[in-house]
């Protein structure tokens, strides 16, 4: 396996993504705390240091865009992820916060396991699905019950998605994700 197509429950910080979207990210913040970081610490190979300047992958988001087009379905490509430690969730201080560092979408899911896939060579994209407003946008509390509402609203959508995208989707690597491998000598 080199390409991983991930989904995962996100709220919306921005009014540029509605409940029901999904979003294919191009960046992300890490606001994680105690999730384990890396695969190179302590070990013979020491701190490998990959480059995280192109997170997510562009041939494998360009392929979800296409398998999207193909179906029909829509998705909006690019936005910067916040993820959160969890599993509560953010105030709207901290989404106040997260906005003004320029995030558009927040969860509790996808860091450290994006920068983990570089660090082994793999491919890696996320569909966020936009599941709630965030905690200071709307007034009414949130919920873990309308995630999970969204989430299986989106379910036969998500997995169209994903199946359309798998028949097109290559094994080639043709992108900059190989580079963590290559640099621990690896693959």
């Amino acid at each position: 396996m080199k390409k991983i197509l991930a989904t995962g429950a996100v709220g919306s910080i921005s009014e540029a993504y509605r409940i029901g979207d999904i979003v294919l990210p191009d960046q992300f913040l890490d606001f994680t705390k105690s999730r384990a970081a890396t695969f190179f610490e302590d070990g013979e190979q020491g701190v490998l240091h990959v480059d995280v300047s192109e997170p997510y992958c562009p041939d494998v988001r360009n392929h979800i865009i296409e398998g999207a087009a193909r179906s029909d379905l829509n998705v909006k490509n690019g936005g910067v992820y916040v993820c959160t430690e969890g599993p509560r969730f953010e105030t709207p201080a901290e989404i106040n916060m997260f906005r003004m560092l320029g995030g558009h979408l927040v969860g509790m899911t996808g860091v450290p396991e994006v920068v983990l896939a570089r660090e082994l060579g793999m491919c890696y994209a996320t569909m966020a699905l936009v599941t709630n407003q965030a905690a200071g946008i709307k007034k009414d509390p949130l919920t873990h019950a309308e995630v999970i509402a969204t989430m299986d609203l989106l379910s036969k959508t998500v997995a169209a998605l994903v199946e359309s995208t798998c028949k097109i989707m290559d094994h080639d690597q043709r992108c900059y994700c190989t580079t963590g491998s290559k640099e621990a000598g690896l693959f």
